[in-house]
């Protein structure tokens, strides 16, 4: 049995943006728990030259739509990048989980060998349908989502793993 694009794509981009709102939601309530502003998360950073913790949910936000709008064949969305506080950034990720659940897996599926052009700005990098959600759409997902996460575990939200995998297993295994 094969793994069809769609299985590759869509449900990943689904699960570990459910896990960030979660992670999200967990912030906040952590924040709250120890009389913090949540909000004071936004700007986080691990180091003076990184994206900042609005950011990161940004990217992620950005690489899920963007690439479940080019797997497809269709012009990704645009969300301007202006949420900064938490009620912000959780509308964010509902809007992207929104546009990803559009995306139906007769639009992915057959497009393995389809160019996707990805604009940079120096050039415009071509992809195989296939290489772009392997080499370059998941990495880059997985990447932003993961700093997201550590941003908040350096701030001592009390996050772990299974936060992070969150719906990856069955909820029996986890028991």
């Amino acid at each position: 049995m094969s793994l069809s694009l769609h299985e590759a794509s869509i449900p990943v981009y689904l699960q570990m943006l459910r896990n960030l709102l979660a992670i999200v939601d967990k912030a906040e309530a952590h924040a709250r728990a120890e009389a913090k502003d949540p909000n004071t998360y936004a700007d986080v950073r691990l180091i003076e030259d990184m994206l900042p913790f609005n950011r990161q949910i940004h990217m992620a936000s950005d690489a899920a739509k963007n690439g479940a709008a080019r797997l497809s064949g269709q012009t990704p969305p645009s969300f301007p990048d202006v949420e900064t506080t938490f009620p912000e950034l959780r509308e964010r990720i509902e809007k992207t989980i929104a546009f990803v659940e559009s995306v139906k897996p007769e639009q992915v599926n057959g497009r393995e060998d389809a160019t996707i052009e990805l604009p940079m700005p120096n050039r415009t990098i071509k992809f195989s349908g296939r290489d772009f959600l392997l080499k370059f759409s998941l990495p880059n997902f997985f990447f932003h989502v993961t700093m997201a996460y550590a941003l908040l575990r350096q701030q001592g939200v009390p996050l772990g793993k299974l936060d992070y995998l969150a719906g990856a297993f069955p909820v029996e295994e986890l028991a």
